[in-house]
């Protein structure tokens, strides 16, 4: 958080939509990329990433701390997409337990950015989700399994199958 954002915040809070105009900017890359690898659809990212400003600026007045903006943003956003989720009624595979990829690979290889990306937005859409919220949001299994209505064992089968499908869909990208 930089001194301008908190000052962007105090001011929007006054009316100031250059302000809007600024968090907007500073933040909608970010909120945009978290959207697309839950929906895996640009399109509604879009839709609820704009959604989601409009939540948080009509709420401004709720944010005590201006330093906390990014984080409670988030939450908005990550709130809103699982909103979608559960409204599209995602369908979790079922997934044997006994799932076992083995592969040998080195570690200092690295994959990029792109291709990862790709990689994930590849994956069924529940392992997907999964994937996003726990690895990447930082959510629990149970959380997860709370907010999409699904069991924590589940939440946690699909995370598993998740990490296996990226290792093979990235497993040609290595060299032995």
């Amino acid at each position: 958080m930089t001194e301008n954002q908190s000052t962007w915040i105090n001011q929007l809070k006054n009316g100031n939509e250059l302000a809007a105009f600024n968090l907007y900017n500073q933040y909608s890359k970010a909120m945009y990329n978290t959207l697309t690898r839950l929906t895996n659809n640009g399109e509604v990212a879009k839709d609820l990433m704009q959604e989601s400003f409009v939540t948080a600026f009509q709420k401004i007045d709720g944010l005590d701390d201006p330093m906390a903006f990014g984080g409670w943003l988030k939450r908005i956003v990550v709130n809103k997409g699982l909103e979608y989720l559960r409204k599209s009624k995602i369908q979790f595979e079922d997934i044997s337990e006994q799932m076992e990829v083995p592969m040998n690979v080195k570690e200092e290889h690295l994959i990029d950015d792109k291709t990862l990306h790709n990689a994930i937005k590849s994956l069924p859409d529940g392992c997907r989700t999964v994937l996003c919220l726990h690895l990447l949001e930082g959510l629990k299994h149970k959380e997860i399994a709370h907010q999409l209505n699904i069991s924590e064992s589940t939440s946690k089968t699909q995370f598993r199958h998740a990490k296996q499908l990226l290792k093979n869909k990235l497993q040609h990208h290595y060299e032995y």
